[in-house]
């Protein structure tokens, strides 16, 4: 198996955990809280690039995690781009 291969189960494997400890959790929230931690993505169009998904749907569900819970915070917003930063909350 490749190392990329082996990378890109790593990752879905920590999506579906963070997913059993919370089910309120869609598959791309628990994806970008991964992300953030891994140090993987640290804005939603790069998230988005990396994983293929449309970058509106990245904003969307980063909105709603933000506005969720106290888990991930929004740092800045690129007003052209429409690029959200965010990054882990501190506990």
């Amino acid at each position: 198996m490749s190392e990329e291969a082996s990378d890109a189960r790593r990752f879905l494997a920590l999506v579906a955990a963070a997913q059993d400890r919370d089910a309120g959790l869609t598959s791309i929230q628990a994806g970008l809280l991964v992300a953030a931690e891994l140090m993987i993505a640290s804005d939603s169009r790069s998230f988005a690039r990396t994983l293929g998904i449309a970058h509106a749907l990245v904003l969307r569900e980063l909105n709603a995690l933000a506005e969720r819970d106290d888990t991930l915070e929004i740092v800045k917003r690129d007003p052209r781009t429409m690029r959200a930063f965010y990054r882990l909350a501190k506990s």
